[in-house]
């Protein structure tokens, strides 16, 4: 699959994911300043969670993230809580979308929903950023460094997220969910390498940290709109994962990039990074821990075992959703047919591991 092909811009609605337009337009019209309609509404192409919809107007253009409709596993799809950490780092100047308004009223289009700017720019979906020139290339990485250096170095409470998840024992919860949400997706069925790595996870697991910050969750490059003129992180986009936590593990899992091959996500594993401005693993957690404040980064090759398990566990659960009919992405298949040899390369990584 060309996941640049296959995600970016929109196609029509399908039928699955129609909702009531005119009660949209009603909603919008009350509770975004400056909205006028008729409004235009297409679906975007990329997204395995939530479905994503651009809505066009007079006014400007819009993008409505929504929780899909059908059986959802409980606490996914949190979309009250994506809204609630933008608009919190909105008011910081840090990059995302503005935020117009929520509504959790299932009756407006038959499920939780919020709208918000519509940010212009390129996304990349191959890690090696192409069509970027070798300059262009290693200040956009630097950029993508500084943002997620910023994202953790804001203090929760200051930013009125104090209370937006618990600020100790992350990893511990973390391993502890997953393991448990793999397990019981019973519609995904069983891996022999994902059962593995739930049993080598629980008996490695390392000492809390004692550090805590706000966490994206999924910090890739594919979640980020860059601007089309200048080589910047203009938004980050899908904080449906993000919580307090462990900044280690957060940067450890934007790493994964060094980890997996082109395709696995359009990885940079195996690929001569130099020629191309792209900095080393190594040069890229230095510049990270500069930004930081440390001198490297604790228990990492746990931290990377980890957060493959974690991205195969959400693979698996795409593929709970697709035997479900409740998968949102007409890819889903294609990206669930990632998970063995995602899961393969976890437990590749456990081999290598050093354990602090």
């Amino acid at each position: 699959m060309d996941r640049t092909e296959a995600n970016s811009g929109t196609r029509p609605v399908s039928d699955r994911l129609r909702f009531d337009e005119a009660a949209l337009e009603r909603w919008m019209s009350e509770h975004v300043r400056g909205f006028r309609g008729p409004i235009e509404v297409r679906q975007f192409k990329g997204g395995q969670s939530n479905p994503t919809y651009r809505i066009d107007s007079p006014a400007g253009a819009y993008v409505l993230r929504r929780k899909p409709p059908g059986r959802l596993l409980p606490g996914a799809h949190a979309v009250d809580r994506e809204y609630r950490v933008i608009a919190a780092l909105g008011t910081q100047g840090f990059p995302v979308a503005r935020v117009y308004g929520l509504c959790e009223d299932e009756s407006a289009i038959g499920t939780a929903f919020y709208v918000m700017d519509m940010v212009e720019g390129c996304i990349f979906w191959e890690a090696q950023l192409p069509g970027l020139s070798r300059e262009d290339r290693s200040a956009a990485f630097d950029s993508m460094n500084a943002t997620i250096a910023r994202l953790h170095g804001f203090d929760p409470v200051e930013i009125g997220l104090g209370d937006y998840g618990k600020p100790a024992g992350f990893v511990e919860r973390q391993v502890a969910r997953w393991s448990k949400q793999y397990l019981a997706d019973v519609d995904a069925g069983r891996i022999e390498a994902m059962d593995r790595l739930v049993a080598w996870l629980e008996k490695h697991l390392p000492p809390d940290s004692g550090r805590s910050s706000v966490v994206h969750g999924d910090f890739r490059c594919d979640n980020m709109i860059f601007d089309a003129a200048a080589p910047t992180v203009r938004a980050v986009l899908d904080w449906e994962l993000s919580t307090l936590g462990d900044p280690v593990s957060d940067f450890t899992y934007h790493l994964l990039m060094y980890r997996m091959p082109k395709n696995l996500f359009g990885g940079l594993a195996g690929v001569e990074l130099q020629p191309l401005g792209i900095p080393s693993e190594e040069a890229y957690v230095t510049a990270y821990c500069r930004r930081t404040g440390r001198e490297h980064l604790p228990n990492k090759d746990y931290l990377v075992v980890f957060n493959l398990f974690r991205l195969a566990a959400i693979l698996h659960g795409i593929r709970g959703r697709i035997a479900r009919g409740t998968a949102s992405s007409s890819h889903a298949i294609e990206t669930a047919n990632k998970l063995e040899p995602l899961a393969e390369l976890a437990w590749t990584e456990t081999q290598k591991a050093r354990l602090d």
